[in-house]
């Protein structure tokens, strides 16, 4: 796989990550400036197509702005940064306007938009296409994509790190991102590409965990490659756990969308009886932190698997009009929700920390920037509002796209040359179980020590057990040829050590961190991120020398 000094055109634009962030960025940018856009796996296979609940936007007018700025800041416990707040709750209407200009096929009733509501939210605000609007979304935006003949879709493209001046040791110029190289895993070859700006927009990190509800693609590839490089992370102790994952072996963690409690779906004991008013004012319409710790609260109270989500009191129209796909899907497994309830847990859903980033998606490194759940933008805080997640998006992916055309002349006065990828002095891995294991071993400790409720004890427990993989994985890294399991894992691990050091650093309980030894939030650490500083450095943590 070595390559010779690559002297190959710069490309304006590469967005490593198709989802809702890279595509919405691509369409933003102008038809002069040439993009692609990587896919690891197929051009859907993202977190995007997942989302079921839809788009939150204040349509309502300036009351519903306000109070959709409350809701936002009163589910993140009060530190999210409002001026973002603000920012992206304004651009809600224009967003949902020009997604109804590329011909999304929202619900509706009558000649309206059909809002409905869900946890955390004081109002219906959510527009959405069913219960399967991410799926709706990237079919939208991918076809508008696919009729701009300025962008190149690359699918099977997995980035392995990103090229920075730093790297190449230019150390008298101040760290600026020219490209990234990249495995075709059709090919089993390793490319280097040139670019003058870089968008990271490749997804959470949840995969960190044994249970989650995301596909398995999301391994925090964009925070790792961005941290690695030399950027800052912030808050990433605070993973969100969705309350509601069908507990069904084989439906590999499929979400039961907030939705479904919106419309007025009860969480139930075995017995029947419902448990979440004695947990808060909104029962099951609470934000998911609180939802997510009372039924892990009653499982291990009353040592039960699951506990119970009914929704078919509603009847069988509603719910085939409202939930077609989740419908169908349980059907698929046996439950049928319009005439029994359905059996959930909470699952690791939603990494509300990432690269710190500024208004723009942009990072501490010149030319790369960070958008979608990559990112850390300051609005979601210690817990992100329900379907606040593609609405941030778009718009960081709109504002992405309008700061790199503004500055795109001064990026192209960049043009230094980078030399190929160098695998002159690896072998063929001999075991690929060893991957395999530290994979498994990985995310069970994240998910028994690093999970809902967590301890100061249990945190130092996963941070030795961690610290102990990585210097393995690193090892692996260093002495055999890549391939996807090990770039994935390598990912993962440096994620995974991120999670457990902000976890440690914050000595309280706030929002989705919770820690016994800490119990109660401490309001002088209202407007205080959990902010790491990697260390400066020429060549990542771990990067075997023989490698550029």
């Amino acid at each position: 796989m070595s390559e010779t000094p690559t002297a190959t055109p710069f490309i304006d634009v590469l967005i490593i990550g198709s989802g809702a962030a890279g595509l919405s960025a691509a369409l933003h940018l102008p038809v002069e400036l040439n993009v692609t856009i990587l896919s690891k796996g197929p051009i859907s296979a993202g977190s995007t197509p997942w989302a079921q609940g839809g788009i939150a936007a204040a349509l309502g007018g300036i009351e519903d702005v306000e109070q959709h700025v409350d809701d936002t800041c009163r589910a993140g416990n009060g530190l999210p940064d409002g001026q973002v707040v603000r920012r992206v709750v304004e651009a809600g209407s224009r967003q949902i306007n020009w997604l109804l200009e590329l011909g999304m096929p929202f619900s509706s009733e009558s000649t309206q938009l059909h809002l409905t509501r869900e946890g955390g939210h004081g109002a219906r605000r959510v527009a959405h296409a069913a219960d399967h609007t991410g799926r709706t979304l990237m079919e939208t935006l991918l076809e508008a994509v696919q009729a701009r003949p300025n962008i190149t879709l690359m699918e099977h493209q997995l980035a392995i790190d990103l090229i920075t001046t730093q790297r190449l040791g230019l150390t008298e110029e101040s760290n600026c991102c020219i490209g990234a190289y990249v495995l075709d895993l059709a090919e089993d070859r390793i490319h280097t590409l040139r670019a003058r700006h870089v968008i990271l927009a490749t997804g959470g990190a949840a995969k960190a965990y044994l249970y989650s509800t995301n596909p398995d693609s999301s391994t925090g590839d964009g925070i790792a490659m961005g941290w690695r490089a030399g950027c800052r992370v912030a808050n990433m102790e605070f993973m969100q756990f969705h309350p509601t994952c069908l507990f069904e072996p084989r439906a590999k963690s499929f979400l039961i969308s907030e939705a479904v409690r919106g419309e007025g779906g009860l969480l139930l004991l075995p017995d029947g009886t419902r448990f979440m008013p004695n947990y808060h004012p909104d029962a099951e319409l609470a934000p998911r932190d609180v939802v997510a710790r009372a039924i892990d609260a009653e499982m291990k109270r009353l040592g039960i698997d699951c506990v119970y989500l009914d929704i078919s009191f509603k009847g069988k129209a509603f719910i085939e009009q409202h939930f077609p796909m989740i419908h169908q899907r349980c059907l698929e497994f046996g439950y049928d929700m319009t005439r029994q309830p359905l059996p959930v847990v909470p699952a690791a859903h939603y990494t509300c920390g990432g690269i710190d980033v500024d208004e723009h998606g942009h990072t501490d490194i010149a030319g790369l920037y960070a958008i979608g759940e990559t990112s850390h933008t300051g609005l979601h805080g210690a817990n992100r509002l329900a379907s606040n997640s593609l609405l941030e998006c778009l718009v960081y992916g709109e504002a992405a796209a309008a700061h790199i055309t503004a500055h795109h002349a001064e990026a192209c006065s960049r043009n230094w040359s980078v030399p190929g990828w160098d695998e002159s002095q690896v072998s063929d891995a001999d075991e690929a179980v060893v991957v395999t294991h530290n994979w498994d071993e990985l995310r069970r400790a994240m998910w028994d020590y690093v999970g809902i409720v967590r301890t100061t004890k249990r945190l130092e427990r996963a941070q030795h057990r961690i610290a102990l993989l990585r210097r393995e994985i690193h090892d692996y890294y260093a002495h055999f040829r890549i391939s996807n399991n090990l770039i994935e894992l390598r990912n993962l691990v440096e994620v995974a050590d991120l999670i457990v050091r902000s976890a440690l650093a914050r000595h309280e309980s706030r929002g989705l961190h919770f820690i016994r030894d800490y119990p109660e939030t401490d309001p002088a650490c209202a407007h205080h991120n959990t902010v790491l500083t990697p260390l400066n450095r020429s060549h990542p943590q771990g990067e075997p020398p023989h490698r550029p």
